[in-house]
């Protein structure tokens, strides 16, 4: 069959643009809302241009688990608690909803897995014919790679160290995660780790993510005046990124396979339609994995080394897990990585606190009834917000804003409600690369706390950079070479008894459901 882009789903599109609350809430004023309101300009006062999330993450605490916010003239409606979380997740009334911040990504990202609204063919297309890549089999394959990516970073922190230097976290986890998405799936090098500067790549791609993020502050009207200077950089940015995949493509259309992620785009039908990717939606699939597929990983990454710095008792607990199941293995194998099951529950725990792509929103499929309290038509919509659906004290405790990573042993995860814990996202349009992720963050993690004595900053206090997606903000670390694993004598700690070997693992909670 010919490439295509215009397969139908069933059932009609649901009413397009931005839909403010007000048009989709009939009991909205029983909604809170902050108690200061301006005219025209909304919900403002003490709100920061560059943290909008940590602001609504504040407005949560005072206002509840649910409550809206108004902002130059557009309403919206955010979730915080997780019983209402839970029946957003609710597939058969609930779908995905492309919100402003996402669907600014659309210039550059069009019909994406990402990025595509709900009712447009391509993104079930799209997953069908990739969903392969991300089988057991797939991953597998993709590991020697990933150790070899890994290998450039412990290289380059080497050098840092025998410097006397503190390394560069959130700048050398970008290269990492760009470096390990590229070559495993587009069969790509950026030489990242050979640079004095960010590839031109990333700066492009940080400039789309955070115009994205100021479109959503700045009223329609006064964007051709207010960023006019910024609206060509942001086209700049865009051609570069279009340039730079467009040569990707080129030229491996001209040297044939290599049975990666791009392969399946450029080759492979679906297997019930027989339809293709079109030139142009590989395009945007390839942009949407380049970006999505670093720039999160990236994040989780700096803020686990960020608290293992800050909770040396953790840290010590881990490495003794990465020695006993890892041993004297100098390159640990595919299977080994998921037996660090503590190391494992300590990049839950970050995802926890700082999920880094850190909202989802939530539309009604038909007129309903939000958790059988708020009434919403067909097309209203939530943003569910998950740094504070992950702190909900109903299901986390008291002491939610606390570092534990044994929230997520198996029978505390075993014991929590449903749908408590979303970083990457639910339902049919839930993260596609999640596994992947979550493969390489873990051996990163494991590779580097059998590396390294990672030593904190004592003046440096975390702060969180958000552009759309969030990362610890000029976080450094000093680095203290620990001996060679042979070196070691071999530790006499007894495996977990909470984590049996046995136990089946959730692909998101990582351990039984």
């Amino acid at each position: 069959m010919a490439e295509t882009g215009t397969r139908t789903t069933g059932g009609a599109a649901p009413p397009k643009g931005f839909r403010g609350a007000e048009l989709g809430w009939p009991e909205l004023d029983r909604i809170p809302r902050p108690p200061y309101r301006i005219p025209l300009l909304g919900d403002v006062l003490g709100a920061g241009r560059d943290t909008p999330l940590q602001d609504s993450m504040r407005y949560a605490r005072r206002l509840g688990p649910v409550f809206r916010r108004k902002a130059f003239g557009k309403e919206f409606v955010f979730v915080a608690g997780a019983r209402l979380a839970a029946d957003l997740a609710d597939e058969s009334r609930f779908a995905k909803h492309v919100g402003l911040g996402v669907a600014n990504l659309r210039p550059v990202a069009g019909d994406g897995l990402f990025t595509a609204y709900d009712h447009e063919p391509n993104w079930q297309l799209a997953h069908d014919v990739l969903a392969p890549g991300f089988s057991r089999e797939a991953m597998a394959g993709y590991h020697p790679m990933m150790l070899d990516v890994a290998g450039r970073l412990t290289g380059h922190w080497d050098r840092e160290l025998a410097a006397g230097r503190a390394v560069d976290v959130p700048g050398d986890m970008t290269k990492l995660t760009l470096e390990t998405i590229a070559r495993t799936g587009f069969g790509h090098d950026f030489g990242s780790f050979e640079r004095g500067r960010p590839h031109p790549f990333v700066a492009a791609m940080v400039g789309t993510l955070s115009h994205a993020q100021r479109l959503n502050i700045v009223p329609a009207p006064l964007t051709p005046l207010l960023l006019r200077g910024a609206s060509r950089r942001n086209a700049a940015d865009i051609a570069l990124l279009n340039r730079t995949v467009d040569d990707l493509v080129r030229a491996r259309r001209g040297t044939g396979g290599q049975g990666d992620l791009l392969d399946r785009m450029l080759a492979t039908a679906h297997p019930e339609t027989g339809e293709r990717l079109s030139p142009e939606n590989v395009r945007y699939q390839v942009i949407t994995f380049l970006v999505a597929g670093h720039e999160t990983t990236s994040g989780t990454l700096s803020f686990a080394l960020h608290y293992l710095s800050r909770h040396p008792e953790v840290a010590a607990r881990a490495r003794a897990e990465v020695d006993r199941v890892w041993g004297d293995t100098p390159a640990p194998g595919y299977d080994q990585v998921a037996k660090l099951r503590y190391v494992r529950r300590v990049l839950d725990e970050s995802l926890r606190l700082w999920p880094t792509a850190p909202a989802f929103a939530r539309e009604a499929r038909q007129d309903t009834v939000l958790a059988g309290e708020h009434p919403m038509r067909r097309g209203a919509w939530a943003l569910v917000l998950l740094p504070m659906l992950h702190r909900d004290p109903e299901v986390w405790g008291p002491d939610a804003e606390r570092f534990d990573p044994d929230r997520f042993d198996a029978k505390a995860a075993r014991g929590r409600a449903p749908h408590a814990f979303k970083p990457f996202g639910t339902g049919a349009r839930a993260c596609i690369g999640r596994q992947f992720a979550l493969h390489e963050a873990t051996l990163v993690l494991g590779l580097l706390l059998r590396r390294y004595a990672l030593r904190a900053d004592p003046g440096y206090r975390l702060r969180v950079s958000e552009r759309l997606t969030l990362m610890p903000q000029g976080l450094r670390l000093r680095l203290e070479r620990r001996p060679a694993p042979a070196a070691r004598p071999a530790p006499v700690t007894a495996p977990d008894a909470q984590s049996p070997a046995s136990a089946p693992r959730c692909p998101v909670h990582g351990v039984g459901d």
